[in-house]
């Protein structure tokens, strides 16, 4: 019996371990964080300073001035966190609840027997009701980070860009047949016997993607018609890992998370793209495609279940405009941002404002939606401080939803 109750707590300590997984590994609306942007709603096709350009639209680059030298974000990092079914405190409080249901089965007494195991029927009942909340409980992650260097100059500003983003989704899969044991143990009809835990089902099941980029951003400022329309693009190589972690409580180890068994990898060429304009005193436009070759990854085949991960270009469209101390932008995506299969889709949509109070301050804040309703729509805030004559940029940003949806961005620039 104790062997059962210890497959049973692997199962919890399994749910936290890819939890903890979610919220430090993986993607924003899309494969970019920007303190600066996120907190403006996650908006910056339009709106981007030519600093940090090379993230959200590389034509951006060519609004850098002639008194403009390098500058280098090291780094640019967020994370956002959806746990609406809280399954990370479930998690700690079924794991609280195993340890005291196999002290139970380890110091079972003789006395224990003749008063009809009270104390085991009530620590079953409560593992039985922990796991029945557990059931069909899931969260979801994405996160980012990157690293640029950009050199403007007035006929072919460039940069150097490095960024790693991603997304993961994780599920509880708690079988019915193991909570009718437990119950059938708590109210005295099941007395538990050597090889029990055969017959035990729970698992978990975590998918995760990494993408990491490495590319180089050029742009250039061409005259259309008269009129002055900024192209940037950059190409890139793309390395990609896919986790297809699911274990049952019959060989769960947590050496295993990193295991060659779960994990497989691509790699292959992709590029970004995007073009802006000025129309009157105040007002930009810009069109950015992410990701324009289309990519399908297979994860490995676990437990017969396998995945695929959707890399598709995200188009996205954005306004922005520009006045004094204020900038007002809004970004709509024309395309669905799409990860796993077995996922749904998402389409962004983001407005968002700054007030810069001082030469060295700005404050920020925004609202995203997800047009389609999949994902969780936020609120969106965060400043900026520049202080050394506007050398260091210290940019930090957050966002809150429903669904217990927390998310917090940063980035800290340099400019020569």
């Amino acid at each position: 019996m104790a062997k059962t109750l210890f497959r049973h707590k692997k199962v919890a300590y399994l749910v936290g371990l890819n939890a903890v997984f979610l919220s430090s590994s993986a993607l924003a609306a899309g494969t970019w964080y920007d303190a600066r942007n996120d907190a403006m709603g996650g908006t910056g096709v339009a709106s981007s300073t030519w600093s940090s350009a090379v993230l959200a639209n590389p034509a951006l680059m060519t609004k850098a001035q002639p008194e403009d030298s390098v500058s280098i974000i090291f780094p640019s990092a967020g994370a956002q966190v959806t746990d609406k079914d809280k399954l990370i405190d479930r998690v700690d409080d079924i794991t609280d609840t195993v340890d005291r249901y196999q002290d139970v089965i380890d110091n079972l007494t003789f006395a224990d027997y003749l008063n009809g195991y009270p104390q085991l029927k009530a620590a079953a009942g409560d593992m039985a009701n922990q796991l029945s909340d557990l059931r069909g409980n899931k969260a979801n992650a994405t996160a980012g980070v990157a690293l640029a260097v950009t050199v403007p100059n007035e006929t072919l500003p460039f940069a150097f860009i490095t960024k790693a983003y991603g997304t993961a989704h994780v599920r509880a899969n708690v079988a019915d047949s193991d909570i009718a044991y437990l119950r059938a143990v708590a109210d005295g009809s099941r007395i538990p016997v050597p090889g029990d835990e055969n017959n035990l089902r729970s698992s978990a099941n975590g998918l995760a993607a990494l993408i990491t980029d490495y590319g180089v951003s050029v742009a250039h400022e061409f005259s259309i018609a008269g009129h002055p329309v900024s192209v940037g693009v950059t190409p890139k190589l793309q390395k990609t890992w896919l986790y297809n972690y699911t274990a049952s409580i019959y060989n769960y180890d947590k050496s295993d998370i990193n295991s060659s068994r779960y994990r497989s990898s691509d790699t292959g060429f992709n590029v970004d793209a995007g073009v802006a304009t000025d129309f009157g005193e105040n007002w930009t436009f810009g069109v950015t495609g992410q990701n324009l070759i289309s990519r399908d990854i297979d994860t490995k085949e676990v437990n017969g279940y396998r995945d695929t991960y959707q890399i598709r270009p995200l188009v996205t469209t954005g306004l922005s405009w520009n006045s004094g101390p204020f900038t007002l932008a809004s970004d709509v995506d024309l395309t669905e941002t799409k990860r796993f299969k077995s996922e749904d889709s998402s389409q962004y949509a983001g407005v968002g404002a700054e007030y810069r109070v001082l030469d060295w301050l700005a404050l920020r804040a925004g609202y995203r939606a997800d047009l389609k309703s999949n994902d969780t729509d936020v609120f969106t805030a965060g400043l900026g401080v520049s202080p050394f004559n506007n050398t260091v940029h210290l940019d930090l940003a957050g966002s809150v939803g429903k669904d217990n949806t927390v998310g917090a961005m940063l980035q800290l620039g340099f400019n020569f």
